[in-house]
């Protein structure tokens, strides 16, 4: 009975306290979340720098989706007609009328290498497109985990002499001596 008692007057004064820091816990700031910032800028490309309120990234990485769409689009086009060129020259069709490539001035062997060079600059246009993705979702993680770094004004170096006794062996029979020099302190 007596520890029941002993208990019940326990938790009757903790209950107060406990309560009483509640809403500490409730007002301080959630930390910010790489994971989440992770997943946002996979789902949409920018929405991790708006997470990080970073904003002045989103522009850059819609100039950099835009622009290498620009080039994948306009070096596919110019393959599409290359290829389509090739392929009247080869079997002999009659010639398109809008192709730039089908004029009578380049023989098959040149549009082979232009439909290859196209083709190459086109496949490279999509790879770096995948690589600005993969950049933009590493550019939101890394900036999420720098989010809550604190860069205070408090670091110094100081330097200063230095003095310090040192024993010296028995042999000897001087007993202490001094040591002398310099000491550099970094303080953060």
């Amino acid at each position: 009975m007596k520890r029941f008692v002993v208990l019940f007057l326990g938790l009757l004064v903790l209950i107060p306290l406990l309560n009483a820091q509640e809403p500490e816990l409730q007002q301080a700031k959630p930390p910010h979340s790489p994971h989440k910032a992770t997943i946002y800028s996979a789902l949409l490309p920018g929405l991790g720098q708006a997470y990080n309120k970073k904003y002045w990234k989103i522009p850059i990485v819609y100039a950099g989706f835009g622009t290498l769409y620009y080039f994948a689009s306009s070096n596919g086009k110019l393959y599409r007609e290359a290829r389509t060129a090739y392929d009247y020259v080869v079997n002999e069709y009659e010639y398109p009328i809008d192709n730039q490539f089908v004029n009578g001035v380049y023989s098959a062997e040149d549009l082979q290498s232009i439909k290859d060079f196209y083709r190459r600059n086109m496949e490279l246009s999509w790879i770096i497109t995948g690589l600005w993705y993969v950049l933009n979702i590493v550019d939101a993680t890394v900036d999420a985990h720098f989010f809550d770094y604190d860069i205070s004004d408090d670091l110094t170096v100081q330097i200063e002499p230095m003095s310090q006794p040192v024993k010296i062996p028995a042999p000897q029979g001087l007993g202490y001596a001094h040591q002398t020099g310099i000491t550099l302190r970094l303080r953060f």
